[in-house]
């Protein structure tokens, strides 16, 4: 069975620029296959409490919330992976970032030529469009967003 996951659009949003800045945040279309996702930001203070909430939500008839819905500390998350949805998406693009150390985060914050890579996809996935929705909150104040939709297709004529 071939599987086809790309990601189709992504929007990032700062709402307290005087502490998180976006530089870049954008896909780039390497080839008809294959899309990378670009994001450089800066945090602009040291974030010691940061705490995410991530949703995912399938398009039927526009975005509707689709079973995961977690919120998760980083700064502990960072320091033992405790909670198996993020872990699932920290695994996809943690060769392709700096984040990857513990609070506090400051300055820089890179994720460079990320692509997705469906063997790493470890949940099932019904064929169709999906939102990954993340909230950033730092100090239980929001931050910023960072919204990725993506295509996710089983071919099941190329199957063996």
């Amino acid at each position: 069975m071939a599987v086809n996951f790309k990601m189709t659009n992504v929007v990032c949003e700062s709402y307290n620029r005087s502490w998180f800045v976006f530089h870049n945040c954008r896909l780039k279309a390497i080839s008809r296959d294959k899309v990378i996702f670009n994001a450089n930001a800066t945090v602009l203070h040291p974030a010691n409490s940061i705490q995410i909430h991530g949703k995912v939500y399938k398009r039927e008839n526009g975005f509707k919330p689709w079973l995961i819905d977690t919120k998760i500390d980083a700064c502990r998350f960072m320091r033992g992976k405790y909670n198996p949805v993020a872990k699932i998406v920290y695994s996809l693009f943690q060769t392709f970032s700096n984040i990857n150390h513990t609070c506090p985060y400051v300055g820089p914050q890179i994720v460079q030529g990320f692509y997705l890579k469906p063997e790493l996809l470890l949940l099932p996935f019904p064929t169709g469009q999906y939102m990954l929705a993340l909230r950033w909150f730092f100090d239980q104040k929001l931050q910023f967003d960072t919204n990725v939709s993506f295509l996710f297709e089983e071919d099941f004529s190329k199957s063996k």
